[in-house]
């Protein structure tokens, strides 16, 4: 079996992986145990690398259309995948052992990542500043542009420090107690009960984005929510696709 080809955005970080959308397939293709190797492409290279791979930009309804990573190429059968949930639904279809969408699941996970996906709104401009950090100079420049383009709103009022930061961080917090009441709910260690599927890996880049790029007391102050679950749940969904 030829290797599967990611398209990843490094960083200046150990293993350079660092976002949680292109974390979702790495976590995904380790658990079926795939083989796979990373092609790094900086941020103002995406469009380029995007086109010359013959793939369309993504329509948005707030701005420009734009090219985005993941992007999974399979060798073994020609197909050429962008966007972490389709790649996700291709390894499934096509790679079966170990499913990540059991008993028929994939609908209500869809569902389940959009919801996730609004969890973390209220404290994005602070990751964003976080983000800019840890990314290698060639992509810091255009990450900036986009995102004050993105969000209508100067770099430099993206997370002041005093009560609006404060306000963000109560409302995530809020956030993950929801979170920790319908994980209660489940009666076993994953999200879907005693089942691990992709909502597990959903949650864990969510939180391993969080970890990658937080400063240490940051990530701490989420670490300690909830009893410390979250933490433990990000170290259960790595040991389990075998990240740890």
């Amino acid at each position: 079996m030829k290797p599967l080809i990611l398209y990843d955005i490094p960083s200046q970080l150990p293993g350079s992986y660092w976002s949680p959308n292109t974390s979702k397939s790495r976590f995904v293709l380790s658990y079926k145990e795939l083989p796979f190797e990373t092609v790094w492409v900086e941020y103002p290279d995406i469009a380029t690398v995007s086109k010359d791979l013959g793939l369309a930009p993504k329509k948005r309804s707030d701005g420009p259309d734009i090219y985005t990573v993941p992007v999974l190429s399979d060798p073994n059968t020609g197909a050429l995948i962008d966007e972490s949930l389709e790649i996700a639904a291709y390894l499934e279809k096509t790679y079966t052992e170990k499913p990540i969408f059991p008993y028929g699941s994939e609908m209500l996970i869809r569902v389940f990542d959009s919801a996730y996906l609004d969890n973390a709104h209220p404290i994005v401009r602070l990751i964003y500043v976080r983000v800019a950090e840890i990314l290698n100079p060639a992509s810091v420049e255009f990450f900036r542009r986009t995102r004050s383009e993105r969000l209508q709103l100067p770099w430099e009022e993206f997370s002041p420090e005093g009560p609006k930061r404060d306000g963000d961080w109560a409302y995530l917090e809020q956030g993950f107690n929801k979170g920790e009441t319908l994980r209660e709910k489940s009666g076993g260690e994953w999200v879907m009960g005693d089942t691990f599927s992709y909502a597990d890996i959903i949650v864990a880049s969510r939180l391993f984005w969080y970890k990658c790029v937080l400063k240490e007391d940051e990530w701490a102050r989420i670490s300690s929510w909830n009893g410390g679950r979250w933490a433990k749940v990000l170290d259960k969904v790595q040991q389990e696709c075998h990240l740890a």
